[in-house]
């Protein structure tokens, strides 16, 4: 994750996806006149486009309209607009030729500012152990980051960011923030705060209770 920017890492999407999810929750004013409307848990907003995950809701509600979606209609949006940044072409991840997960390593040594060991950063990162093995050694190949041995146990390796790495994490990450500050436009400042609100309790409460490492 971008750190240092609440606003800019929360999740959102180009063009109607992110929209969608915080507009069912805007207050009445920034709706329009008309007002929103239930469809069994979902929110549809008059005069706007529906998202994807509203046209899936739909098809369940007509296949099984016994069931309660209101989960699906959170978790899918999420996970529709994480994948739809993850695709993005045009991101300055994407474009500088490094995943999320591999700039989190980079964002990580930058921030704390030292060295750390692969059990550090997997920890920092929210990522096992092997994951964060490969992810040092494609960054190592490529001359981001270096790493020593410990001087009193052979078997911890300590990492850092080489000079090359520093400065693509410097170069990188204005670019970043500026292109999801492009991503969440579509939102006001109060919409993205309340977003921004919603999604750190989500947060806090799946980290308290479903914390286990990503791949």
């Amino acid at each position: 994750m971008t750190a240092g920017n609440g606003r800019g890492a929360a999740a959102g999407d180009e063009d109607t996806d992110g929209r969608k999810a915080v507009g069912s929750r805007a207050p009445a004013a920034a709706v329009g006149a008309v007002g929103p409307r239930r469809v069994g848990r979902e929110t549809v907003d008059h005069g706007r486009a529906s998202d994807t995950v509203a046209a899936v809701v739909r098809q369940w509600h007509a296949v099984r309209p016994d069931i309660d979606t209101g989960p699906m209609e959170i978790i899918g949006r999420v996970n529709r607009c994480a994948a739809l940044l993850q695709q993005a072409e045009d991101a300055p991840l994407r474009r500088a030729g490094l995943t999320r997960p591999e700039f989190d390593v980079l964002g990580t040594l930058r921030r704390t500012g030292h060295e750390l060991t692969p059990g550090e950063i997997a920890r920092e990162t929210f990522s096992s152990g092997a994951a964060v093995t490969k992810r040092l050694k494609q960054l190592t190949e490529r001359g981001f980051v270096e790493r020593r041995g410990d001087t009193r146990d052979r078997r911890v390796a300590h990492v850092r960011l080489t000079d090359a790495g520093r400065d693509l994490v410097d170069a990188v990450l204005p670019e970043q923030l500026t292109y999801e500050t492009a991503v969440l436009s579509g939102l006001d400042d109060q919409e993205q705060s309340h977003l921004a609100s919603l999604l750190g309790e989500l947060l806090i409460q799946l980290e308290g209770r479903l914390r286990t490492p990503r791949g």
